[in-house]
């Protein structure tokens, strides 16, 4: 993924985040200049992987399948050093954009509307053993109402409006290419984006960057001394 595409793409999402009255933390705004002299007290924001986090999971095709997110507050369950057992994350998906089909082995978490346009998503039920897609009717939680629905079907949410997803529950989501872009956010346990995301079709979660400019913010895998 070319570095322009990732600075174009954190400067759109400041500015939705900026026209939802969504503000953000201070390290958000740091430089690369000013994280190369940040020192230890930072060390929670590079161990837990905190700060911004484009990718389009090695595919090269961010406008059709890619994610814009800002992880901002996160536990750790492999350090004891940092005892959260939540975590907390901004995305911003764009038309006609798309997060690929997959499930967590462990986290639970929630994805609300925040505002903008319209919220797409399709769920299958995976099988613990073989982690296959059955054609079984998922149970959907959709604040507080619990329905079924068949394997696949488009689950659409409006601003306001979010899904609770647990473990082995195969989920992508996407924004209609007639719709505005749309702020998510998501409160979960514990995110591990290395070790508890199971794709569907194998991908690489964060993708390899070519460098044909200079970086506007640094990535959270990006940072001096990880």
């Amino acid at each position: 993924m070319k570095r322009s595409r990732i600075n174009a793409a954190i400067r759109t999402f400041e500015a939705l985040l900026a026209e939802h009255r969504f503000a953000l933390p201070p390290f958000l705004s740091f430089t690369p200049e000013e994280w190369a002299e940040k020192g230890a007290e930072y060390d929670e924001i590079r161990d837990n992987a905190l700060g911004w986090d484009i990718t389009d999971y090695g595919l090269g095709d961010f406008e059709r399948v890619g994610l814009s997110l800002i992880t901002l507050r996160n536990g750790n369950v492999r350090d004891p050093r940092y005892t959260k057992t939540y975590a907390e994350k901004i995305m911003m998906v764009l038309p006609g954009q798309l997060s690929p089909n997959h499930f967590h082995w462990h986290k639970t978490e929630d994805i609300i509307n925040r505002g903008g346009g319209t919220l797409g998503f399709r769920l299958w039920n995976a099988n613990p053993e073989t982690e296959e897609r059955p054609d079984t009717d998922v149970e959907v939680f959709r604040d507080g109402r619990r329905y079924t629905v068949p394997a696949g079907t488009e689950i659409l949410l409006q601003p306001g409006e979010s899904l609770t997803l647990y473990p082995y529950c195969y989920h992508e989501f996407f924004v209609p290419a007639d719709s505005g872009a749309v702020l998510i956010g998501e409160v979960s346990m514990c995110n591990d984006d290395v070790h508890d995301n199971r794709f569907y079709e194998e991908l690489p979660r964060f993708p390899e960057i070519e460098e044909d400019e200079p970086a506007y913010r640094l990535l959270c895998t990006e940072y001096p001394g990880i």
